[in-house]
């Protein structure tokens, strides 16, 4: 029998179990370590995929002795974890915790981590392998990762492995996303180099795969002869809460579209990949990325705006130039809407409409697929009124599962048509829980295995179509053309979002 080329190589009936390995954490002290890091390291010991000798160290400018760091990971463990506690796995799992004080310039402390990590290497037989995971500020990875080259830790002996782990933001534009990659570049090689986008390890969103390239009924439909346009969304229900620091300056635009919706878009628009290996998934999505491009009227084809008070489950809430730590002069935009065209024969003439959103009606991100109407309906106008388009909407959260909308007859003696929904669930159909998006990441990045983490190409691409955008509204703000329009919290976002897409005849799904 020949292989199927579409098969992953790995076999998914046996455990994907990590060999000897260890982790430095820094940023330990964060809501990220804190939240998900942590427990996710915890979950992963507890359903048996980490090995016995797995350490974990911490590095940060606190006081700590060893036992004070377990304490902290135990408190996150209690409050976070997504399995059962059991004592046993967390007493093995404890015993390699160690704990490194200092600050990104101290040479010292960075001492100290090397000793630190040839004595885990000794004691609990980690081998060398070690993945340094920076859960923190981009502004210091470049301090950091200097100090891991200065100090022989980014070098892996023969047969072992050094990787590095960053999050989100690649740099704020173009220009920075490429100073960041030469930082990184010269220390660690690009397969050493994993980003995380903690969207893509979503069981919901690996689903966009599975579900169009294992089922022959999406594929003769999937492109621009019956594809009336793709709508992709991430709405928030909360604000800002205390990340003034962070969030003033960035924005919804470059927080959320630059990367999980344009990794969204790339996966729903790309052709189907020799194989599920990352090379080959690399190479479609960015053919995608390539093609995109930009419509020529970007002061009718995007929005943006500000949340104003408003109230947000039964409380009165405050509008996000109120915030504290908001300048009243700000204009970062907490609502971004874009209209994007992907430029090959599947997709030509299809637009692909993105938002996001902070103080909107709900939290939910979904990826809808509104399908043409039928050319020639035999039923009376009176019988169609209730009748949309057809909808194949893809939910990501929360609620995760496939929603397919289609018409269908109302019981009666008459012929009157109205949507319908068909519902697949994920809770639903299967009996066991999904893991967190953290735990499939961090098991990949222990495993080398690189599917799910987007290269540098991909990183620059997407700035590619962002920056446009971003000095369109810049200019806008200089010229005082055009400022962040205001929307009340817990609706749904600036009438000009509306407007956008009712030039086109269209109108915005209502999750």
């Amino acid at each position: 029998m020949s292989d199927n080329p579409l098969r992953d190589p790995r076999d998914r009936r046996l455990p994907r179990i990590a060999g000897p390995s260890g982790m430095v954490l820094f940023g330990v002290t964060g809501d990220l370590s804190r939240k998900k890091i942590m427990p996710a390291i915890y979950d992963l010991a507890n359903r048996g995929l980490l090995p016995p000798g797995f350490s974990l160290t911490g590095f940060a400018r606190r006081d700590w002795a060893d036992q004070d760091f377990a304490q902290i990971v135990h408190d996150s463990v209690k409050a976070h974890a997504r399995t059962d506690f059991r004592e046993e796995v967390w007493q093995q799992l404890a015993e390699g915790f160690r704990f490194v004080p200092g600050n990104f310039d101290d040479d010292q402390a960075f001492d100290r981590l090397r000793r630190t990590i040839e004595e885990l290497d000794e004691l609990r037989g980690t081998g060398g392998n070690h993945a340094f995971y920076l859960a923190i500020p981009p502004g210091f990875f470049g301090d950091v990762v200097g100090q891991l080259k200065e100090h022989g830790l980014a070098r892996a002996s023969e047969g072992s492995w050094r990787r590095v782990v960053i999050e989100k933001p690649f740099g704020h534009d173009l220009e920075s996303a490429r100073e960041l990659q030469g930082i990184l570049g010269e220390v660690f090689p690009s397969d050493s180099i994993f980003r995380i986008d903690h969207y893509l390890g979503k069981e919901t969103v690996q689903n966009i795969l599975a579900m169009r390239f294992a089922n022959e009924m999406f594929e003769p439909i999937w492109n621009s002869n019956y594809v009336d346009h793709v709508q992709i969304t991430m709405a928030e229900d909360i604000g800002i809460g205390g990340r003034a620091g962070y969030y003033d300056g960035i924005g919804a635009a470059r927080d959320v579209i630059q990367n999980h919706l344009l990794q969204l878009l790339s996966l729903v628009a790309m052709e189907e990949p020799t194989s599920f290996d990352a090379r080959s998934l690399r190479i479609e999505k960015q053919k995608v990325l390539s093609s995109v491009t930009l419509p020529r009227r970007l002061d009718l084809t995007t929005a943006r705006g500000q949340y104003a008070a408003g109230w947000a489950g039964g409380v009165k809430v405050p509008g996000f130039l109120e915030e504290e730590g908001i300048k009243r002069t700000s204009t970062t935009e907490t609502y971004a809407a874009v209209t994007l065209n992907v430029e090959t024969r599947r997709w030509a003439g299809v637009p692909f409409y993105l938002r996001t959103g902070k103080r909107l009606g709900r939290r939910v991100t979904e990826v809808a697929i509104v399908f043409k109407r039928a050319p020639h309906l035999p039923f009376a106008d009176s019988s169609i009124e209730e009748l949309g388009q057809n909808a194949l909407v893809i939910r990501i959260q929360p609620d995760e599962g496939v929603t397919l909308r289609f018409g269908s007859k109302v019981p009666g003696t008459q012929m009157e048509i109205r949507d319908v929904n068909m519902d697949f669930v994920y809770g639903g159909a299967f009996t066991e829980s999904s893991p967190e998006a953290y735990e499939r990441l961090i098991l990949d990045v222990l495993l080398g295995d690189p599917p799910l983490f987007p290269r540098h190409e991909e990183v620059e691409l997407s700035w590619q179509i962002l920056d446009p955008i971003l000095d369109h509204w810049a200019a806008q703000d200089e010229k005082g053309k055009g400022r962040p329009e205001p929307y009340e919290s817990g609706g749904w976002g600036p009438a000009s979002a509306d407007a956008m897409l009712a030039r086109d005849g269209r109108v915005w799904r209502r999750p």
